[in-house]
C-alpha cells in the first residue's frame, strides 16, 4: 500500500524522538511506500479535486540523515491507500482549512486519519468537558470575574491558553498570588481570549501521565513527564524527564472509557494525559511519545499504529 503522512517541514523533525517518523519507519518495515506532503502543498481543482505535491522517501536507520527522496510529484489524495494528518499545531485558520480540504478529499474517496471532522470537533483542552466525570474541576471562560471566582473556590489552579503545546503558557496560580491579576489579564488578552483553569493536581510531581490509544485499543504503557525542579510543567519540550511504567488500574479505566467513543468517530491515534487520577487533556493532532515507550519496553505502538490502518484500509476498501 501507498501511505501519505501530512508532515512539518521534513528538515524541522526530530528522528531520535519523533512518532511520525517511528510510524513512517514502521510502515516501511511493513512493506508499505511511504509518501510525505507539506500542509501549504495541498490543494483542489474542479479538474482533478484534493490534491498535493508528494514525496516518495526510502526511510533510513540514521537518526540525522533519516530518509533519502526517490521521488516527487503531484498526487490525487484518493490514489493513496490511507492519508495520516500528522501537522503540529498551531490550530489556526490553516489548519482548520486543510481538514476542509481533507474532508472534501474523503468525499472524492481517500482514507483520512485521524478524520478532519473529528480534529475539528475535538479541542485538545475543552475534550474533556464530554468526560468531565474524569476530569478535575475545571472552568473555561475569558471573564476576569469568573476565573477569579474559580481561583478563590479552588485555591491553587492551573491556567493555560486553549490552542498551546508543549507546556507552552502554563500558569500555576495560587488565590494569594500577588501577579495573579496580571497573569489572568495577559493569558486572556483583557478578556479578548477564552481560556481554560482547572484545579491544580499535586500529583504532577510523579508526572503527566501520556497514555496512548491505538485504533480503540489502550498501549499497555504510558509514559509519565516528570517536571524538573521547581517546574510545575512536566512537558518534555520544557525540560521535564519521561520514564515509562505500566499503567495502573485507574489510567486503564480512563483510557478504555474513552477508547471505544473516540475510535467510533475516526479517532485511530489518541493520546490522552492523565495527572493523578484525573483526566486532563485529549490529544488528536499529532500525538506523540511512541518512541520513549519503545526504546524503554520494546513495544512497538507504531507498528500497532500501522496495522491499525491496515485493517481501516481492508474494511474500507
Amino acid at each position: 500500500m501507498r501511505f501519505a503522512f501530512i508532515l512539518d517541514p521534513l528538515e524541522s523533525l526530530k528522528a531520535y524522538k519523533d512518532s511520525s517518523i517511528a510510524m513512517m519507519r514502521a510502515a516501511q518495515a511493513a512493506g508499505h511506500a511511504v509518501w510525505a506532503i507539506q500542509q501549504p502543498a495541498i490543494h483542489w481543482s474542479a479538474l482533478h479535486g484534493v490534491c498535493a505535491e508528494a514525496v516518495h522517501l526510502g526511510m533510513l536507520d540514521d537518526d540525522t540523515e533519516w530518509f533519502a527522496e526517490i521521488d516527487r510529484h503531484i498526487v490525487p489524495l484518493r490514489d493513496f491507500a490511507a492519508v495520516v494528518m500528522r501537522k503540529d499545531p498551531p490550530f489556526d485558520v490553516e489548519y482548520i482549512t486543510s481538514t476542509w480540504l481533507l474532508e472534501r478529499a474523503e468525499k472524492e474517496g481517500a482514507r483520512v486519519f485521524n478524520r478532519p471532522q473529528a480534529l475539528r470537533d475535538h479541542s485538545e483542552k475543552l475534550s474533556v468537558m464530554e468526560f468531565s466525570q474524569l476530569s478535575v474541576p475545571t472552568l473555561v471562560a475569558r471573564d476576569t470575574a469568573l476565573i477569579n471566582g474559580f481561583i478563590d473556590l479552588q485555591s491553587d489552579v492551573i491556567l493555560k491558553p486553549l490552542d498551546g503545546m508543549g507546556g507552552s503558557q502554563i500558569f500555576r496560580v495560587r488565590h494569594d498570588d500577588p501577579n495573579r491579576n496580571v497573569i489572568i489579564e495577559t493569558l486572556t488578552i483583557d478578556g479578548a481570549r477564552t481560556i481554560m483553569a482547572q484545579r491544580y493536581i499535586p500529583e504532577i510531581v510523579d508526572g503527566d501521565k501520556r497514555i496512548l490509544i491505538v485504533g480503540g485499543e489502550v498501549v499497555p504503557y504510558c509514559l509519565a513527564r516528570i517536571p524538573k525542579a521547581g517546574e510545575t510543567r512536566g512537558n518534555l519540550a520544557v525540560g521535564g524527564t519521561g520514564v515509562v511504567r505500566e499503567l495502573t488500574a485507574r489510567d486503564r479505566e480512563i483510557a478504555e472509557t474513552l477508547a471505544p467513543v473516540l475510535a467510533a468517530r475516526g479517532l485511530l491515534f489518541v493520546g490522552i494525559d492523565v495527572i493523578g487520577d484525573w483526566l486532563t487533556e485529549i490529544n488528536v493532532t499529532s500525538p506523540t511519545c511512541m518512541v520513549e515507550i519503545g526504546e524503554q519496553t520494546s513495544f512497538d505502538a507504531a507498528a500497532m499504529f500501522i496495522a491499525a490502518l491496515e485493517r481501516e484500509c481492508t474494511v474500507s476498501a
